[in-house]
């Protein structure tokens, strides 16, 4: 992912979400950003899952459901009770940051976003 001047890889879990997402690349979108939250839109759509959730880990993929966005926390939103990642509502968790997640502190709203294939475990 090149969101900005930040550039990023990511670990991809197996989940319906993730194969979506990972059908619909390369994403081309523009970054918005939440308090310390990036989002974009995807064009995906998606299913809830099982673990749908509005806390997250700083640095989870999340797939925000009812904005068809990728959204990735680095600390708290104005949605958060303390120090907490909250979204504004559920979002299917779809994979993990590389990396340090503060990086995404750079973003700024309006940015470019490109999200593409990378390599995966089979390709190594």
């Amino acid at each position: 992912m090149t969101i900005g001047s930040v550039k990023i890889t990511a670990e991809v879990y197996d989940t319906n979400t993730a194969q979506a997402i990972w059908d619909a690349l390369p994403i081309r979108a523009t970054a918005r950003t939440w308090g310390e939250e990036v989002y974009f839109s995807t064009g995906v759509d998606a299913a809830p899952e099982a673990d749908a959730r509005q806390v997250v880990a700083a640095g989870e993929l999340a797939f925000w459901l009812a904005g068809r966005a990728i959204a990735i926390c680095f600390g708290p939103t104005p949605a958060s009770r303390g120090d907490e990642c909250r979204l504004i509502s559920d979002a299917n968790i779809w994979g993990r940051l590389d990396g340090d997640p503060r990086a995404l502190a750079a973003v700024g709203d309006g940015d470019s976003v490109v999200v593409e294939k990378g390599t995966t475990a089979a390709d190594d």
